[in-house]
């Protein structure tokens, strides 16, 4: 009996050390922690151009990302407006305008009556300019970005640098407690700024880069990279749905960037080529020496916004022989930021994401000339009429206060003197405006604030719905009718050409593979939290995307 007893002690010590053993090495696997995250925004990029371009692109940029990474195919905003500021603060928050307030890139703000910018801050100071370019700060973002869930994870050891040819484009990514955030101010200087919400003088690596004459350099001719009778993804070259330069009769190529410069306000021409992503990642490639990211085990979070396709996108349209050449040059920057990566941190080292802040609707005037249903909203005229319908309806002036973003705002005080009731107003304005040509859909903040929908536009109005901060009215335009020039593309909208964007994962602690299950913006940051074993940002309202990381 005593020897019975011996064996199974002995056997249950040996087994429970046993599982001690299997707990400890769970311990030490439950998270990923790369040296250095780097997460990447394309400015308005399609999905499909993803796929439309594919057999341009080389091996070793958007190619190695989709095939060594994981990719997202069915990848959406779940959320309007589709506009930059919201886009890149959704994607690093990972929650909606509802939540982190940022619902356009300007807007009318109720307490002040007056516009505001999302970036905008009159209380801090510019650096490296003295141009009012660099009073800005996060400060109406109300929401932690991972990247701040990262710095006090770390103890603030953890690096974060924002960088991008936009201030919104650096600045909201990074967050509230960012090492830095750098964005390019063109005009008659050339340089990267910042604001004194980050520190009080630049520091030396950023004043060597400008002092360098990399700007300058990209004052040069603008042809296509490759023949251009080779680029048959895209239109005609010469065609009627582009805007182009001043200074140049037709919008073809080639563009003498250097000449051109003196009729489109000097630098800034920089912004709006495939030359404006280059020096992005000039920049970017030179912050991971001058901060030292990835150089240790504590993880640096380093996010680049690649702004310029925007701005070409805008002018150009998506269909664009512009369009094509930015994003066969964007390829060749991405493997460049990569082959970089390989080298200063260490393949298998880091982890990147790609994604964007929004899509692009085709130019409405081209998709008329395929008989495609399209259209262009006349706001100024939709103004006027309402204002006088109200006027007729109320027997009563100036309740509307300001209408923008697609949103009409009244004046409540001006309604409760009248001795009027607010819901009330709001749904006649609904029921006079949803008779107007291209208006599809209209809603009141009163349902918005009191209905919860489960899907369709109506759920997309109400994640980017902020009750402090958005409009009474909100109304959606028909497809493919935008308020805008009759030349190049926009954007704003819930419909697929808005809201379907790329999503791409690769490196350290990520499969390799796809899906095609439905993913939205806000599982971003919950993804990225997840794969560092960090808190999720305080008002993420996504879900972690398990099927893309390998533990």
């Amino acid at each position: 009996m005593r020897v019975f007893l011996s064996v199974f002690v002995i056997c249950f010590l040996l087994g429970c050390q046993s599982q001690k053993s299997a707990v400890n090495t769970k311990v030490t696997t439950l998270n990923t922690q790369p040296k250095l995250v780097v997460g990447i925004v394309v400015d308005q990029m399609r999905y499909d151009y993803l796929t439309r371009f594919y057999s341009k692109y080389g091996e070793g940029g958007f190619k190695r990302l989709i095939n060594q990474g994981f990719n997202c195919k069915n990848n959406h905003f779940n959320y309007v407006p589709t506009y930059t500021g919201p886009g890149h603060a959704s994607v690093f928050t990972g929650t909606t305008p509802k939540v982190h307030g940022v619902i356009s890139n300007n807007w009318y703000d109720k307490v002040s009556d007056s516009y505001v910018y999302c970036a905008g801050d009159t209380t801090v100071q510019s650096v490296g300019t003295s141009h009012k370019a660099g009073q800005m700060s996060p400060h109406r973002l109300k929401t932690t970005t991972f990247a701040d869930e990262n710095r006090m994870f770390t103890q603030m050891r953890g690096k974060t640098i924002g960088i991008s040819v936009k201030d919104r484009g650096a600045i909201l990514p990074a967050g509230h407690t960012a090492n830095a955030a750098y964005w390019f101010h063109g005009a008659d200087e050339g340089r990267f700024i910042s604001s004194t919400f980050y520190f009080e003088t630049l520091p030396n690596w950023v004043q060597s880069f400008n002092n360098s004459a990399i700007a300058e350099s990209y004052l040069k001719e603008w042809n296509t990279l490759y023949d251009i009778d080779t680029y048959t993804e895209s239109g005609n070259d010469l065609n009627a749905f582009e805007g182009g330069f001043k200074g140049k009769e037709t919008a073809t190529f080639p563009y003498d960037l250097k000449a051109l410069s003196e009729f489109n306000r000097g630098y800034e021409i920089i912004k709006a080529t495939p030359y404006g992503n280059s020096i992005v990642t000039d920049f970017a490639i030179a912050s991971i020496d001058g901060e030292q990211l990835g150089k240790d085990a504590i993880t640096d979070v380093l996010t680049v916004s690649y702004s310029s396709t925007d701005y070409v996108g805008h002018n150009f349209g998506v269909n664009s022989k512009e369009i094509q050449d930015t994003y066969l040059r964007l390829d060749k920057d991405i493997e460049r930021l990569l082959n970089a990566l390989d080298a200063k941190v260490g393949e298998g080292n880091y982890t990147l994401f790609l994604s964007s802040d929004h899509g692009a609707v085709e130019v409405p005037a081209y998709l008329q000339s395929l008989k495609i249903p399209a259209g262009y909203f006349d706001k100024d005229a939709f103004k006027s009429n309402l204002n006088e319908t109200v006027i007729f309806n109320y027997k009563a002036e100036d309740l509307i206060k300001n209408i923008s973003n697609n949103q009409i705002f009244l004046d409540r005080e001006l309604i409760k003197s009248y001795g009027l009731n607010l819901a009330s107003v709001q749904q006649e304005i609904v029921n006079t405006i949803i008779s107007y040509p291209n208006i599809y859909k209209a809603y009141t903040a009163t349902s918005m604030s009191t209905t919860e929908f489960s899907g369709g536009i109506e759920n997309l109005l109400q994640n980017g719905y902020n009750q402090k901060r958005s409009g009474d009215v909100l109304y959606v335009l028909d497809p493919a009718v935008i308020s805008y020039s009759k030349t190049g593309s926009t954007h704003g909208s819930a419909l697929n050409y808005d809201t379907h964007v790329p999503l791409l994962f690769f490196g350290k602690g990520i499969k390799a593979g796809s899906t095609m299950e439905h993913t939205t913006i806000p599982d971003i940051a919950p993804t990225i939290s997840a794969l560092l074993g960090i808190s999720f940002p305080n008002g993420a309202t996504g879900k972690p995307l398990e099927f893309v990381l390998e533990n």
